[in-house]
């Protein structure tokens, strides 16, 4: 149970490290360029809304609720 609360909490603090990362180097630099990001934000909402509604999907199967 430790190994798996770990893993976890070690999931989210990377995806968080990288989120912040990512915020604080967006601004223009002084040859007005744009940071390249380590992470597509825009892709990962994405993925995760078609995840989302993948699992709402399954749910109303597994149950028998129509949407």
């Amino acid at each position: 149970m430790r190994f798996i609360f770990g893993l976890l909490v070690g999931i989210v603090l990377t995806v968080g490290c990288a989120y912040v990362v990512d915020t604080m180097h967006s601004a223009p630099g002084p040859d007005q360029k744009e940071a390249a990001r380590m992470v597509n934000w825009e892709v990962v909402n994405d993925n995760l809304k078609g995840l989302s509604t993948s699992i709402q999907d399954g749910w109303s199967r597994l149950t028998g609720h129509k949407a």
